[in-house]
C-alpha cells in the first residue's frame, strides 16, 4: 500500500485563458487548474523543474498528492492529464482533480515482478514475458498502491501469471471483468528455434510423401 503522501507545492495563478497561461510558461510555471470536490475551480502554477523532477520519478498519474497551496487548505488530489508539446515532449499544462479519501477513482497502476531469481522456468534460459505491465483498477482514493505484486516463485516455462493470480488492495477492484494475462514465462529462444526446424522438417517430409504419392499414381 501506499505510504506518506507527498506534497505537491504550487502558486495561485493569477488571470485564466491562453494569456496568463503563457505569462506563467516564460516565468519558469507550468500552468494547470485543480476542480472538483464540490468546490470552484483553481487556476495554479507549478514550478517547471519541480513538475519535470517528479513526472521523471514515475508514477505521476496514479499517485495521490497532498496539494499544498498558499491561502488555501491542504487538499488531496490526483492528476487526470498532463498536457506536453509536441516537439520537445515537455509539460505545457496539467489538470489536477480533488479527492476525498472515500472517493473512488480509476487509474493504471503498475505491476512490480518479484523473486525472478526463485523462478525455475527464467533459471532454465526461459523469458518473462509481459504482456501488461500496468493493470486499471477501481480503487479508494486512501488506498490507492504504489504498485501491484506479481511473484514469479516456482514458475515454470510455459506457465501463465493471470490477473487472479495477483492480490488486490482492500476494496479494489480491476475494471476488466475476465480474468486476463498479466505475463508468461516463454521458452528459451534457441528451444523455440530448435522446436521449429522440428516442425519444417516434418512439414517437408509430408509434402515429399504426397509427392511421391502422386509420381506412383501418375506412373499406374
Amino acid at each position: 500500500m501506499a505510504g506518506k503522501i507527498p506534497d505537491l507545492n504550487a502558486l495561485v495563478r493569477t488571470g485564466t485563458g491562453k494569456g496568463a497561461a503563457r505569462q506563467a510558461r516564460r516565468s519558469g510555471n507550468v500552468p494547470g487548474i485543480v476542480y472538483g470536490g464540490g468546490t470552484d475551480p483553481l487556476p495554479i502554477n507549478i514550478p517547471f523543474n519541480v513538475l519535470l523532477k517528479t513526472l521523471k520519478e514515475g508514477r505521476f498519474l496514479s499517485t495521490l498528492f497532498n496539494l499544498k497551496v498558499d491561502g488555501h487548505d491542504d487538499v488531496r488530489v490526483i492528476c487526470r492529464g498532463v498536457q506536453r508539446d509536441v516537439v520537445k515532449d515537455l509539460p505545457t499544462h496539467l489538470d489536477l482533480m480533488r479527492l476525498h479519501r472515500d472517493t473512488k477513482v480509476n487509474l493504471f497502476i503498475p505491476v512490480e515482478f518479484i523473486n525472478e531469481e526463485e523462478c525455475d522456468g527464467l533459471n532454465k534460459g526461459g523469458v518473462l514475458t509481459v504482456v501488461r505491465n500496468e493493470i486499471e483498477l477501481y480503487v479508494t482514493a486512501g488506498d490507492i498502491p504504489d504498485h501491484l505484486t506479481a511473484d514469479l516463485t516456482g514458475l515454470e516455462v510455459g506457465d501463465v501469471i493471470h490477473s487472479s493470480d495477483i492480490t488486490l488492495p482492500k476494496g479494489a477492484k480491476s475494471t476488466i471483468d475476465r480474468d486476463f494475462v498479466v505475463a508468461n514465462i516463454s521458452a528459451p529462444s534457441a528451444l523455440r528455434s530448435e522446436d521449429e526446424e522440428e516442425e519444417g522438417d516434418v512439414i517437408e517430409g509430408a509434402e515429399d510423401g504426397a509427392e511421391e504419392a502422386e509420381e506412383e499414381g501418375g506412373e499406374e
